[in-house]
């Protein structure tokens, strides 16, 4: 909201000495985010007068149209003498009175104005565009055009206002009122101690029965709706100075009388209205909401095809506008520079109250977001309808030169005012702060509050505080006022002697070991659209597909919190290969939500004292469950070539690493079995177990994904990924500490190479070969596999270094043996291994 410290002090008598900075920390310490005053005319200097077109002689030996003028500024040259002054504009005509700065004044942004020769004349200045004025779109696209009225050699910067400050607010949701200058004078009055001069205080006449028809069908959607005419408007009239320079500070462009008069009360009283050409309309207005399939063609020029739950303005001939977002292009108001139809000359003005919610829902159903809709869904104060209509009234007659009809219609439906039973020590209790009844009742008093009741209040809510719906929002109201920077700072004190818990300590070992692998931390969102299960190729009866959905999700098309940390990070690695970066290595650590179907509706919990154990084990009950996992994805290549030698591409060999490097971290000997498992490659997956509490537990699985996930994800071709979970791998690793036992004497190696069947698990081998060894050895590692014709055809060759050591001796060449021979006996017994070359 673009506030003009000019049109501010209009309903609040600041001092003169008071600048838009000084209110602007008033009303930061009143809870608005004003973000910046902006200084209106900075650096303007005139001689910058009122002229009068006397001539016009086109130069036509230029590429460009060229006009070479004179124009009558009165004695503001000091000469009286018509001045010379050559214009490339075409929106002006002789006799028109335009903006024309002379020599020797500047104009924003430090353009000094001298005579000058262009185009084989010499410029005595300049005729001005509201752009170089820094006024902004004033809808001329060229010269400012003044009424004729204007006389020769006025200040135009006076007569334009061209110097002033504007505060620039962001309203919050809670702060609907303050997108209104009522709102915001509200606002300023309490911060100074002021009284205020509320715009909507007007003498409005009773509803009577032959004012325009009006018939609402939902009154729970539309529960108020004002209706005033207005005849005999002048076609030519046009907005006033002021009344354009006030819409274009706060960031609005003028258009026509009519709209900018509906505008213009807008800003001013915080109600949306809207104006229809009464010869355009067919019958009575209507509210109610669209058949499905309805069509209607807005002020921007869009068909849109309705929904059942928009709600509508109709007559006869069906929807004539979007109620509370945008009007109809079949009732739009013609001025008098429309070429396809007369001037509007009769109006009929809606003032309306909609159902936040419904309208809400319809601007972002549609994309559609107008001024009207911002303020609807934040709230708007349902008894200033009928005084924003007749404050339209009142201008339009004014300014317009119109006939108000006697006939008002409104339509209420009966609705009681909103109290709230609060004690009246809450605030002190919530801010830790004595504040006392007489304060608490005076500050509620300021904000429009009717108060009644001594230790027990009982307050009435003004209309225009739809946010204020239970003590605490009083309490805040209190407690901003009496100022924030007065609350105490207390810093907690936490016992001595407690740091990070295990499971945090935990994590950032697992983000350290990952680093140091070459894995980047790529944290996401934790929303996802249901449309990924698709993608990932998951069952139908997958527990992966069963979400909690959000009810105000940030993206229509992530309305969901996710029950998987893989599509976030495949969606990171997409981004990244996208732009260049092909060789990728990405982590996450984070809690996904798996919902149990036992989640219970939570309480509210109090904020003037510690919940109890019982309302917070109630608000754990109402959670889905949410484990905390790891995931890692790979793509292009692990290792880079150069001159050491070739590189090589991640494959899933990468991903079952970078989850037994999490594993050590937790302590944890992961066991390693093929597995089949969306979103991988059924030949290519690996299932992860760990032992918790003495039974094998599946923690996670990694792998090459499938090339049909990779391709519904458009993600490089052999793509990995891993994920386990977090909270089992810690269980698993919980206990006593077992130190690694560290021997003095040497290392006994012997290397075995095994030919199995191409079906057999690697992981079965591995298994098979330690336990065949004994307790002699130390370590096993894989570093060949090998498949040709030389073994057979369905053979592989799966080449070992086994380690062995004793604690107590060296070992002979026979006990190494012995051991090697004892594991490759039970490899063949349990496998089928026959040792390659035997």
């Amino acid at each position: 909201m673009r506030v003009p410290l000019s049109w501010l002090r209009e309903y609040v008598d600041l001092s003169a000495t008071e600048t838009g900075r000084d209110v602007q920390t008033k009303l930061i310490a009143a809870g608005l985010e004003v973000e910046t005053v902006e200084q209106l005319g900075a650096g303007l200097k005139g001689p910058l007068v009122v002229g009068k077109v006397l001539t016009i002689e086109e130069l036509t030996e230029f590429k460009k149209p060229i006009r070479f003028c004179t124009v009558d500024v009165g004695m503001a040259n000091g000469t009286g003498e018509p001045q010379e002054i050559v214009c490339g504009a075409r929106n002006f005509s002789v006799g028109d009175k335009v903006v024309v700065v002379l020599p020797g004044a500047v104009l924003p942004g430090d353009f000094a104005i001298a005579a000058r020769n262009t185009y084989g004349r010499t410029s005595h200045g300049m005729i001005c565009s509201g752009d170089e004025l820094g006024m902004g779109d004033d809808g001329s696209g060229g010269i400012i055009v003044l009424p004729p009225e204007h006389e020769v050699g006025t200040d135009a910067i006076e007569l334009l206002e061209l110097v002033d400050e504007v505060l620039d607010i962001a309203v919050t949701p809670d702060r609907g009122y303050c997108l209104s200058m009522r709102g915001v004078a509200r606002e300023t009055a309490i911060a100074y101690g002021l009284p205020l001069r509320d715009p909507a205080l007007l003498d409005v006449p009773a509803p009577n029965s032959f004012g325009y028809v009006v018939k609402v069908s939902d009154p729970v959607g539309c529960d108020r709706f004002t209706a005033r005419t207005v005849v005999g408007l002048e076609p030519e009239a046009r907005s006033p100075i002021w009344l354009q320079r006030r819409l274009q500070k706060a960031g609005m462009r003028p258009i026509s009388l009519a709209v900018d008069v509906t505008n213009y009360v807008m800003l001013e009283v915080g109600q949306p209205l809207h104006a229809y050409d009464r010869t355009r309309l067919d019958g009575p207005i209507g509210v109610r909401r669209a058949e499905p399939g309805e069509k209607l063609t807005t002020l921007d020029g869009v068909q849109r095809v309705l929904d059942a739950e928009d709600l509508v303005i109709t007559d006869n001939r069906g929807p004539i506008g979007l109620a509370g977002v945008m009007g109809g292009a079949n009732t739009e108001i013609a001025d008098h520079d429309d070429d396809t139809a007369g001037a509007t000359t009769e109006v009929v003005i809606e003032a309306a109250h909609f159902d936040a919610v419904s309208i809400a829902r319809t601007a972002r159903r549609h994309k559609l977001a107008s001024e009207a809709s911002k303020r609807f869904e934040r709230g708007v104060d349902p008894q200033a309808a009928s005084a924003a209509a007749q404050r339209t009234v009142d201008l339009l007659v004014l300014l317009a030169g119109g006939t108000a009809e006697a006939g008002v219609t409104e339509i209420i439906a009966p609705s009681a005012p909103r109290t709230v039973s609060m004690p009246a020590d809450h605030p002190d209790r919530v801010a830790g702060v004595h504040y006392g009844r007489e304060t608490v009742v005076r500050r509620l008093q300021e904000v429009g509050c009717d108060v009644y009741g001594q230790d027990e209040l009982v307050v009435t809510v003004p209309s225009w505080r739809p946010d204020l719906a239970e003590p605490n929002d009083l309490a805040e109201e209190v407690i901003r006022l009496e100022g924030y920077e007065n609350l105490p700072s207390t810093l907690p004190k936490p016992p001595a002697g407690r740091g990070l818990t295990g499971r945090q300590r935990l994590h950032r070992r697992i983000g350290r070991a990952l680093a140091g692998a070459g894995y980047v931390e790529a944290p996401n969102y934790p929303f996802v659209g249901e449309a990924v299960f698709d993608q990932l190729g998951l069952e139908a009866d997958d527990p992966r597909r069963t979400v909690v959905k959000l009810v105000n999700p940030l993206s229509d098309e992530e309305p969901a919190l996710r029950t998987t940390l893989l599509p976030g990070l495949l969606g990171a690695l997409r981004r990244n290969d996208g732009r260049g970066s092909h060789d990728l290595a990405l982590f996450e650590t984070g809690l996904v939500f798996r919902p149990t179907g036992e989640e219970t509706v939570p309480g509210t919990l109090p904020v003037d004292r510690r919940p109890t154990d019982e309302e917070i084990a109630a608000l754990n009950a109402a959670l889905p469950h949410q484990p905390r996992r790891v995931a890692t994805v790979l793509a292009g290549a692990r290792e880079q070539a150069g001159w050491w030698g070739k590189g090589r591409p991640a494959d899933w060999a990468d991903a079952v690493e970078s989850a037994r490097t999490v594993a050590r971290e937790a302590g944890v000997e992961l066991i390693v079995r093929a597995d089949q498992h969306a979103p991988w490659h059924p030949g290519r997956c690996a299932a992860l177990y760990a032992t918790v509490n003495g039974e094998e537990t599946l923690v996670g699985h990694a792998g090459e994904l499938h090339p049909r996930v990779i391709k519904a994800l458009g993600l490089p071709e052999r793509t990995c990924a891993m994920e386990v979970e977090l909270d089992l791998l810690q269980r698993a690793g919980e206990g006593s500490l077992r130190a690694p036992r560290i021997s003095t004497f040497p290392v006994a190696t012997q290397d075995v190479a095994l030919v199995v069947s191409e079906d057999v698990p690697t992981a079965e081998v591995e298994k098979v070969l330690t336990e065949g060894a004994g307790e002699l050895l130390e370590s096993i590692r894989l570093f060949d596999v090998f498949v040709g014709s030389q073994i057979g055809e369905g053979k592989k060759s799966l080449a070992y270094a086994l380690r062995f050591r004793s604690p107590d001796r060296t070992l002979t060449v026979e006990e190494a043996s012995a051991a090697r021979d004892a594991a490759v006996a039970l490899a063949a017994e349990r496998t089928g291994a026959v040792l390659r070359g035997a």
